[in-house]
């Protein structure tokens, strides 16, 4: 049986809700709801919610293969755009972008995809698109991570959704960082762009599932 792990970011959250959920349940319970029946269905609920907290900040081991021929997810999710575009903050170039959509069900560390330096690190305040939305990348709210190292450069941005209103990332400029130590956590539903160089061999395909710190999204040309 694996043994269950709660993410730093969910601990002032878990223990907040507990209280919360406590006394609306005991008030509904003494106030409103005198039955049995609807006082089990007060703490059922409660329950729930109370779980869905606990399973949405879990925070799954990881044990990651080191490889600095690749470039590994630093998401869990689906991959909801492979294309080339133009990235106009930072390299200001053509570059492959990958996007991993991720819903409130998955895993919301982030994690390095590749070992090296951060050369670039900026938080952009901005709006609550839905994170699919092609604008999301440039008008969401945003943090935008570059890492680098002898072979490569890519840019890591974690993008808000509409559900998601923070952002935390652990790294500043000039940190040395290893393939799959976390980058941050994004705060329920939301989305992490990748901007690779244009020929990166991609692994992946559109829609399909990847794990964060384990699924390959590509090698080095």
């Amino acid at each position: 049986m694996k043994k269950f792990r709660l993410h730093r970011e969910g601990k002032t959250i878990t223990i907040t809700a507990v209280l919360v959920l406590a006394a609306i349940a005991a008030v509904l319970m003494l106030t409103v709801f005198n039955s049995p029946l609807a006082s089990t269905i007060t703490i059922v609920l409660a329950a729930f919610c109370l779980g869905f907290i606990l399973y949405f900040f879990r925070d799954p081991t990881r044990v990651v293969e080191i490889n600095d021929n690749v470039i590994i997810a630093p998401a869990d999710g689906k991959v909801v755009v492979i294309e080339e575009v133009d990235e106009n903050e930072y390299f200001k170039d053509k570059r492959l972008q990958v996007s991993i959509f991720m819903s409130p069900a998955n895993v919301h560390v982030n994690r390095t995809p590749i070992s090296g330096q951060v050369t670039y690190a900026k938080y952009h305040p901005g709006k609550y698109l839905v994170a699919w939305h092609p604008k999301s990348s440039t008008d969401n709210e945003r943090n935008t991570i570059v890492i680098g190292n002898q072979k490569l450069e890519i840019l890591v941005r974690q993008i808000a959704g509409v559900m998601a209103r923070r952002i935390v990332s652990y790294l500043d400029e000039g940190d040395s960082v290893v393939q799959g130590n976390e980058l941050g956590f994004i705060k329920f539903g939301s989305r992490v762009d990748l901007f690779l160089p244009i020929d990166t061999k991609i692994e992946i395909d559109l829609k399909q599932k990847v794990k964060g710190g384990k699924t390959i999204i590509g090698y080095l040309s």
